[in-house]
């Protein structure tokens, strides 16, 4: 075998978006201890010996936030052979995984959850939403990952919208809808033809019900009809 062949282990890393109360983009995280130190990463996991790398990342969310099924999907491979050079992460990792690794290659998941789902972690102790743009520096590359992942979750809105709906609560206002939808695409919206766009959808359906004790005016509360989106395959236009 030729020297320049790599030895290396696989991991799967999950990133999974939430959109809090507040009308933000969260993203779910974990700690890991080092020794005294506290540091949260994202959640991961080594793939076992006899586990297809898609059945890993289904364990790992289902060890961290305790739903069996979440929308799931594979987005990138990350295989710089200096992505976990630093010497805390090669610690931790003998520490977490009783190996000396040196080299790892990580496929990332990204996945969506309602924020307001329980989190009913099997596996850490701490699990914590955190606003995108407050995360702070991560070990390994998962700020690169997180990154990435932005990135990705925008294509994946452009070629199905339904998938939005994964992030909102069953009942939402347009401006929740529309405050979400900005904050993925990053583009600015007039929310006056956002409105009007949404409302000749027939699949966001209006409801007899709107906000209560809010400091603004109420607003009308819609729900998302899967059945009827899917007949229409419909998606929306900028």
């Amino acid at each position: 075998m030729s020297p320049n062949f790599i030895h290396t282990y696989v991991s799967v890393d999950c990133v999974v978006f939430g959109f809090d109360h507040e009308n933000r983009l969260n993203i779910l995280l974990v700690e890991r201890h080092l020794d005294e130190e506290r540091q949260i990463k994202l959640p991961g996991s080594l793939i076992f010996s006899d586990e297809d790398v898609d059945d890993a990342a289904e364990r790992v969310l289902h060890e961290l936030t305790g739903i069996k099924k979440m929308v799931l999907k594979q987005f990138k491979c990350f295989a710089d052979p200096m992505r976990a050079n630093d010497e805390n992460d090669i610690k931790w990792m003998g520490i977490e995984y009783k190996q000396h690794i040196e080299r790892i290659i990580t496929v990332a998941y990204l996945s969506l959850c309602k924020i307001d789902h329980k989190i009913n972690s099997t596996k850490y102790s701490t699990v914590d939403w955190f606003p995108i743009d407050e995360v702070p520096s991560l070990p390994f590359d998962h700020n690169k990952i997180i990154n990435e992942s932005l990135v990705e979750v925008r294509k994946w809105i452009e070629l199905d919208f339904s998938i939005i709906f994964e992030l909102l609560p069953k009942k939402f206002t347009i401006r929740q809808l529309y405050q979400l939808y900005s904050a993925l695409s990053e583009k600015r919206i007039d929310i006056k033809n956002f409105h009007k766009k949404i409302s000749s959808f027939n699949y966001i359906i209006p409801l007899e019900e709107i906000e209560k004790n809010v400091s603004h005016r109420a607003a009308r509360y819609y729900k998302f009809d899967a059945k009827i989106y899917k007949k229409n395959n419909t998606k929306l236009i900028k």
